[in-house]
């Protein structure tokens, strides 16, 4: 989990800036290497940044990184177990 932290970490403060949008943080999170792009296209398969604000990032380790709407920030949330 320590890979979406770090993650989170850099998408919240480019989120400080007033021109962040759902496109730059994807376009931040295409550098990181540690995104496994599948599973991220599958998380966001529903996607609508009209309604969901920003897309959630699944790492390698299968961590995520995730919008929190009602905080205003990203997360770091485990594995989904199962």
């Amino acid at each position: 989990m320590n890979d979406a932290q770090r993650l989170a970490n850099d998408l919240n403060t480019l989120a400080k800036s007033p021109q962040f949008s759902y496109v730059k943080a994807r376009a931040h999170a295409r550098k990181d290497d540690r995104i496994d792009w599948p599973a991220t296209k599958a998380c966001n398969a529903e996607f609508n940044p009209e309604v969901d604000g920003y897309e959630s990032f699944v790492l390698l380790d299968g961590s995520r990184c995730e919008w929190a709407p009602g905080q205003y920030r990203f997360v770091a949330r485990p594995r989904l177990s199962g």
